[in-house]
């Protein structure tokens, strides 16, 4: 809500010179702050009327001063009615700047999202993973990028961003930039944050994103099937390094953890659970929630053959894990071994522990979610809607429930 401005005109009688004349004051007042200022005319000050806040008299000096004063308080409604047609917020500061001709310095975009990125910089490991902070540095590069691609520029003040902006900037990212339907969305969602950052701190009065809509497409998530994993695990490799890679991809198949959850997993994250058995409780890194994950007797046998690895031992992790590229590039090696034709990652083994270790197995969605550390049911509910298998298991169970029905009711008729 914009506030209400009021004027009125007094003398400064403090300030009377030495010829007995006194100055002409004019105040404006917004939420209950004033803003004076000397409008360079002086009286006699028995020649004013307080009340009406004019000269007094019909004189030609009276009728000149009084229309100076009124084209004075005429000109301060005017910039209310100009700051009111650029959607300017109608505070104090904003008032004084617009009628004492500050203009407040410009500010630009790139300097905002640098110093987006150092705090997040500063505050990786303790509420941010590395990935995050390099998804936005990606995202500032594109944004530099895109400006000088379709305006020939290195900064812009925000101001200019308008919705124009942003969808010839989403244009960018989908024709030049190449990327794919998710990825435009998600540069598109951390640039969305650095406006989000100047609306909170009032640096701009319209928000560019408020007519713009981009949607995220459900991607199919690739998994194991149980005669997948088989083969896996039954495969004998000559190489350690396979073998090794192969038993904490398995691992994670029956964990649900990522990778840098496996890596970060130590013994302190394992104790006893509810049902006396172990279990694994670990924070994400991802969403900081927790998992609760009871051990299932494949990741046992895997914890224990490499509890006195040395790597294990001297960085007194749970599994001596590979960097995350080599692992990846391993996987490769494992699939095309084990006649696999899917893209083998490290993260399917993820997406291999929501659908065939447990949702394909019976497992209640929500308990899937729980262990998973999902911080939403919806984002579980993607790995349900891929399980044709378990469509038909439940399928079946009907069939048969009205079977019986249908056997009843014909008893019944005879």
């Amino acid at each position: 809500m914009n506030a209400t401005i009021n004027v009125i005109f007094y003398l400064k009688r403090v300030k009377t010179n030495a010829k007995g004349l006194t100055p002409i004051f004019l105040r404006i007042t917004i939420d209950g702050k004033r803003l004076d200022k000397s409008i360079g005319k002086f009286i006699d000050a028995s020649r004013w009327n307080s009340e009406s806040s004019k000269m007094k008299g019909t004189n030609e000096e009276s009728r000149l001063l009084n229309n100076h004063l009124e084209l004075l308080r005429i000109n301060v409604f005017e910039i209310e009615k100009s700051m009111l047609k650029r959607d300017m917020s109608l505070t104090f500061e904003n008032f004084k700047n617009e009628y004492l001709g500050i203009k407040e310095k410009e500010r630009m975009l790139i300097p905002i999202f640098k110093e987006h990125n150092r705090k997040i910089k500063e505050l990786v490991g303790i509420e941010y993973a590395s990935g995050t902070l390099e998804r936005y540095e990606t995202s500032l590069k594109h944004t530099k990028d895109f400006l000088l691609w379709k305006y020939n520029i290195t900064d812009v003040n925000i101001e200019k961003i308008d919705h124009s902006f942003v969808t010839e900037y989403e244009f960018y990212l989908r024709s030049e930039r190449k990327c794919a339907n998710n990825t435009a969305v998600k540069y598109i969602k951390n640039f969305h944050k650095i406006i989000n950052i100047c609306l909170a701190n009032g640096w701009l009065n319209k928000d560019p994103f408020a007519n713009y809509k981009a949607k995220v497409k459900e991607v199919v998530r690739e998994f194991l099937t149980e005669e997948e994993i088989e083969i896996i695990c039954n495969k004998e490799f000559v190489s350690e390094r396979l073998k090794l890679v192969r038993d904490i991809f398995i691992f994670s198949c029956f964990t649900g953890l990522a990778y840098i959850d496996v890596k970060q997993l130590t013994n302190d994250n394992i104790s006893i659970g509810i049902d006396g058995d172990k279990w694994i409780f670990k924070n994400r890194q991802k969403t900081e929630t927790i998992s609760k994950i009871p051990l299932l007797p494949t990741a046992q046998q895997i914890i224990e053959k490499y509890k006195n690895h040395p790597a294990s031992v001297n960085e007194k992790r749970v599994l001596p894990i590979l960097s995350n590229q080599k692992m990846n590039a391993y996987l490769k090696e494992i699939a095309d071994v084990c006649g696999i034709s899917k893209e083998l990652t490290f993260h399917i083994a993820r997406h291999t522990f929501a659908t065939s270790v447990t949702l394909s197995n019976g497992v209640p969605l929500e308990t899937v979610s729980k262990m998973l550390g999902h911080t939403n049911l919806k984002t579980t509910q993607h790995y349900a809607k891929i399980l044709d298998k378990k469509i038909s298991e439940d399928m079946m169970v009907l069939k048969s429930k009205f079977a019986i029905k249908n056997n009843e009711n014909k008893v019944s008729s005879l």
